[in-house]
């Protein structure tokens, strides 16, 4: 990285109430416990680490504020609520310096129908397409590459990143972030048997995103076959996760990489679903309620469940069944032996 901080100006960033040691050096990196030398900043983030602290030799440490030990001298400890949190506001800190805003206005290459609307303090990159009657508001970002469909709406400071897709009609509300090549709008799938052949359903539905949603790259979300697909105020979606048409995902929900949602199924507030997780369709996850790593959820889920494996059963079953399975050689050895005797 290409920035340097005081330890006062760091303190300053993440509002530490209390700090302890001296030192003259400046912040240039971040690294963690283990690796962290003279000049970088590093942070206790997970309780297990606790140890590793005293043998760190990092210039400046984010800690919480009932860490006890005393620095090293040349070292300053940084005292905050949350050390993960104060090191996001560093992070972001950061990337304002290293990767700045654009300056407004609409790159030469970029084509643009005469019945859209660009704000003028919207910046749209290099070979944009944005078509007829779509709207990209104030403050909002188009990277390079970025195909803004007919009648699509990007709402106010938003930030699309090379490859981003926008399908006709589908909304973006305020503040949303699309990583690289995602696709928000492709057709649902959808097909019927007919005579032998696999006849395609028209999708006429659009997608609709909530302010504050961020998508990871190369995730897709398919336009309702009619009505609406849906995603929340809020929430979070990683890189390879697939969103099926109609579903509807509510407020504030995580889903982690290569998570897949089968058509029209709901996920009220606050759902996790683990990386690879599957879901069935026409089905309601409740709200708060979780899925593990690679589950497969085929029914129904109550608010505040926690399930886990393939198919999907209550967290603390399956990892009783889990620790079973592996006792099953000894038990068919015991079950031999009774049976000779």
């Amino acid at each position: 990285m290409q920035v340097a901080y005081t330890p006062a100006e760091i303190a300053a960033i993440v509002g530490a109430p209390r700090t302890a040691g001296t030192t003259t050096d400046l912040i240039r990196d971040i690294a963690s416990l283990t690796a962290a030398r003279a000049g970088d900043l590093s942070f206790l983030g997970n309780a297990k680490y606790r140890a590793q602290v005293a043998a760190s030799t990092a210039t400046a440490l984010l800690l919480p504020l009932d860490y006890t030990g005393e620095p090293q001298p040349g070292q300053v400890f940084l005292f905050v609520e949350n050390p993960s949190v104060a090191l996001a506001k560093v992070c972001a800190r950061i990337e304002a310096a290293l990767w700045p805003k654009p300056t407004p206005g609409v790159h030469r290459s970029v084509i643009v129908a005469p019945t859209a609307r660009v704000d003028a303090t919207a910046h749209v990159g290099p070979l944009c397409v944005v078509e007829d009657d779509a709207v990209v508001g104030p403050g909002s970002v188009l990277q390079a590459s970025v195909f803004v469909g007919r009648g699509a709406q990007i709402g106010r400071d938003c930030f699309l990143m090379p490859g981003v897709v926008l399908g006709a009609g589908c909304s973006l509300a305020n503040r949303v972030r699309l990583q690289p090549g995602v696709v928000i709008g492709s057709d649902g799938f959808g097909y019927e048997f007919v005579n032998g052949r696999h006849e395609k359903v028209p999708q006429i539905g659009v997608v609709i995103i909530g302010d504050d949603v961020e998508i990871g790259a190369n995730s897709t979300l398919d336009r309702a076959r009619f009505s609406r697909t849906v995603v929340g105020e809020g929430t979070k979606i990683d890189n390879l996760v697939q969103v099926a048409h109609n579903v509807v995902i509510g407020k504030h929900c995580i889903l982690c990489a290569q998570v897949g949602i089968s058509g029209s199924t709901t996920l009220e507030d606050y759902v996790i679903l683990g990386g690879q997780a599957g879901v069935g369709g026409h089905i309601t996850l409740g709200k708060g309620s979780k899925g593990g790593g690679g589950a497969g959820i085929a029914s129904d889920v109550p608010a505040g469940a926690y399930v886990n494996g393939n198919p999907a059963i209550p967290y603390m079953l399956e990892r009783r069944l889990a620790v079973l399975h592996q006792r099953l050689p000894d038990l068919f050895k015991r079950v031999e032996a009774l049976e000779k005797k």
